[in-house]
């Protein structure tokens, strides 16, 4: 769905930019076309987000660059009342958000919040 939202944002900023008045310079057509470009980009990288378990760790995806987590270097996984996301807690004595998990998704994200915590405890 972020994709699509984010396909459609940028189509209207596009056709915005090409249908403003003329007293609107090129810099102004580029600029709305420019903000249609940026959310598209942002709403790509949120639709990606996402938390992959295989045999040697866990790939996490958040909005910034991935990154692949052993399982030994996982303490815990936390999901505690009133975080928007699971955490874990990591060896070194970090901590990493797992947004591809959200409280936002109800049930759903408590199912997979105990499944990833009985991953880490194997």
């Amino acid at each position: 769905m972020p994709i699509v939202i984010g396909v459609a944002i940028l189509v209207g900023a596009v056709v915005f930019a090409v249908v403003l008045p003329e007293r609107f310079g090129v810099m102004d057509r580029v600029t709305c076309a420019g903000i249609g470009v940026a959310t598209a980009a942002f709403m790509h990288r949120y639709a990606t987000i996402h938390a992959r378990p295989d045999a040697d760790g866990l790939w996490v995806r958040n909005l910034g660059p991935g990154e692949h987590v052993p399982w030994e270097d996982i303490v815990a996984v936390r999901f505690s009342q009133g975080m928007p996301w699971v955490r874990l807690d990591l060896a070194d004595g970090t901590d990493l958000a797992v947004m591809a998990i959200q409280r936002a998704d109800g049930p759903r994200s408590l199912e997979a919040a105990q499944q990833l915590a009985d991953l880490v405890g194997r």
